[in-house]
């Protein structure tokens, strides 16, 4: 029934549908359901590549017995890693919903599953950063997927890691990482560059693939530069705007009494 819980039927088109390449918002359209539910679903058990119909419906079967089990929350239960409001069901879940959709972003734009669900779970923080037990208790995963997964993280500048008072490794996301993550982008572009232009020179001018070679280099020397100049005023904007915090604004200068 539309609106009701996925049964073992709907969870298998969800498979099939994912085998046949459809998007999520025509899974949903076929079984009559929300497009959040199918990509809540599918996000929640293993993604779009490792979606098994079987191993999902055991695996939502089991939390349902969990969560029948565990003892109810009071309103003074310690507040979540992501520091939002826990008597609030409909805010969890709208924070949830949140952190799925920055998780199908970031997967379809290129990134594995895990990666993806770790920048999710990061982003919708407020602090911008969590443990990697905190990680494992919110992705419900194992600590080596955690570990591997930072570590493709911190490879591409997405991610940083610190210490913090607890000698605790803590991984953060914030604006700049993402600046660094265009300048990472921007050196790729450069090594590309000046493959293609010693590769046509092998290839010797005037022919065909030397002239291919050499507009791929000088299209991505034009595209790299405008965009470390975009990535350099941006940042000069975002930390010239930023919007101090409370009780830090400069005070007023005295009137001039001349």
């Amino acid at each position: 029934m539309p609106g009701g819980r996925l049964t073992q039927q709907d969870r298998r088109q969800i498979a099939q549908g994912l085998a046949d390449g459809l998007a999520y918002a025509e899974i949903a359209r076929r079984l009559d359901r929300p497009t959040s539910t199918i990509t809540r679903e599918v996000m929640r058990n293993g993604g779009p590549t490792a979606y098994r119909a079987d191993l999902a419906h055991r695996a939502t079967e089991r939390r349902a017995r969990r969560r029948g089990q565990a003892p109810s929350r009071t309103p003074e239960a310690p507040p979540r890693a992501d520091g939002r409001d826990t008597a609030s069901q409909r805010h969890r879940e709208a924070v949830r919903e949140c952190e799925e959709m920055l998780t199908t972003v970031f997967s379809e734009s290129g990134l594995p599953t895990m990666m993806s669900r770790i920048l999710g779970a990061l982003y919708t923080t407020d602090a911008g950063s969590l443990t990697a037990s905190e990680l494992v208790q919110r992705l419900q995963v194992s600590p080596a997927s955690i570990s591997k997964a930072i570590a493709f993280l911190e490879s591409q500048d997405l991610v940083r890691r610190e210490r913090d008072g607890r000698r605790r490794e803590r991984y953060f996301v914030d604006d700049e990482l993402f600046f660094q993550s265009i300048i990472a982008s921007a050196r790729s572009n450069d090594r590309l560059v000046r493959t293609a232009r010693q590769s046509a020179a092998v290839l010797g001018p005037g022919t065909p693939a030397a002239a291919r070679l050499e507009n791929i280099a000088r299209f991505l020397d034009l595209v790299t530069e405008s965009l470390l100049r975009a990535a350099e005023q941006a940042r000069e904007v975002l930390h010239t705007n930023t919007v101090p915090a409370p009780g830090d604004a400069p005070e007023p200068e005295p009137a001039d009494r001349t």
